[in-house]
């Protein structure tokens, strides 16, 4: 056995196994906290694209789903400024405990509630725990492809998706903060226009 590279595998095994463990411990408290597993109205679905749909965020996956790989792009970023010699997969457990904590606090009732004013979010129930988990997995996707692309291509790719879901269905990440932070009138007002 090349003792070079025991470490790595180790390392590699710990990360994911803590990647693992933070998974099911978002599911678990998400559970505790009344979250339905899936949808309640009896279909499991891999892409819910109606934005005012029931279904929203109770599928698999939906327009919000960019938003989450986006987040894995950002976390990327962050973390390799602050941590660069923490290994890859060490700083993407990190980013999994950052995706699940936000996972959990977005499905209390506070922020449900805060959701709810939001032009888009008016019937806003949280997230099934497989969307929620989906949501997760989509932050890793997000966190992979900005540790391998060149950042300029995951730059663009970032920007691309945020004006892409802006365009078609009138909100993303940027917007969801915003609205979050302060309601902006003429931004309601553009979003409600949406069909």
């Amino acid at each position: 056995m090349d003792i070079a590279r025991k470490p790595m595998w180790a390392s590699s095994h710990r990360a994911w196994t803590a990647v693992v463990c933070i998974m099911i411990v978002q599911a678990l408290v998400l559970h505790a906290m009344g979250r339905v597993w899936l949808c309640t109205c009896g279909t499991l679905r891999l892409w819910v694209g109606d934005i005012r749909s029931a279904e929203m965020s109770q599928q698999v996956t939906d327009w919000y789903t960019f938003s989450h790989i986006v987040h894995g792009i950002l976390f990327y970023g962050l973390l390799r400024l602050l941590l660069p010699r923490l290994p890859v997969l060490a700083r993407l457990a990190i980013a999994v405990g950052i995706e699940a904590t936000w996972e959990i606090a977005e499905n209390t009732p506070w922020v449900i509630e805060a959701y709810r004013q939001q032009a888009l979010a008016r019937g806003y129930v949280g997230d099934s725990i497989v969307n929620s988990l989906s949501d997760t997995l989509s932050m890793m996707t997000g966190f992979a492809l900005a540790s391998i692309l060149p950042w300029r291509a995951t730059l663009a790719l970032a920007i691309v998706m945020e004006v892409a879901v802006g365009y078609l269905v009138h909100d993303n990440l940027t917007l969801n903060i915003l609205n979050f932070i302060h309601r902006f009138p003429a931004i309601e007002a553009w979003q409600s226009a949406v069909q």
